[in-house]
């Protein structure tokens, strides 16, 4: 009858107390190393389609325009395509202005936009680096792999760069 009426004191044992925070821990591990690559992925997205964007508006410009090409950019929340009229391409990872110019900018500004409106035939090559985080749009301009090459009178490609991971980045050439 006494054994029914004491109260025992059970509870958790310090290794399985162990155990769980060594499960949550992992947990965490998990998560704070995927947040980054996720983050990363989320960035590239952005800058894809505004590249894919860019190229849109200066195909509905062209086309709005006789086949005329735009003769320069500005804005700073949109990018606004200039010459015989004006049209605008949102954008939202490139959002910082735009500028145009009739070779490649020597010290372009990272978040902008470059309109290249007389390419040369040596195109530039991004350097891998952070520093280049700004989009060259060039006119008469195609694709060959990831670098641009001349190309006709109404063809136009973007180049920028991806994140890949560790620091380090990848030109991306997308011609229309």
């Amino acid at each position: 009858m006494l054994k029914k009426l004491r109260k025992t004191d059970e509870g958790f044992t310090i290794i399985e107390v162990m155990i769980v925070l060594a499960i949550a821990g992992l947990i965490l591990l998990i998560v704070f190393l995927a947040v980054p690559a996720l983050q990363r992925s989320s960035r590239n997205t952005q800058r894809k389609n505004d590249a894919n964007g860019l190229l849109s508006g200066i195909n509905e410009y062209t086309s709005n325009n006789n086949g005329s090409l735009p003769t320069g950019c500005g804005g700073a929340t949109t990018v606004q395509w200039t010459g015989t009229t004006t049209s605008e391409t949102k954008v939202s990872y490139y959002n910082l202005g735009c500028a145009a110019s009739a070779t490649t900018p020597a010290s372009p500004a990272s978040n902008n936009v470059y309109l290249v409106t007389a390419p040369t035939s040596s195109y530039p090559t991004l350097s891998a680096t952070a520093s280049n985080d700004y989009v060259l749009v060039f006119e008469k301009t195609t694709c060959n792999g990831n670098t641009p090459a001349a190309g006709s009178g109404r063809a136009f490609a973007t180049v920028y760069q991806i994140e890949t991971g560790a620091g380090s980045y990848a030109q991306v050439c997308v011609s229309s």
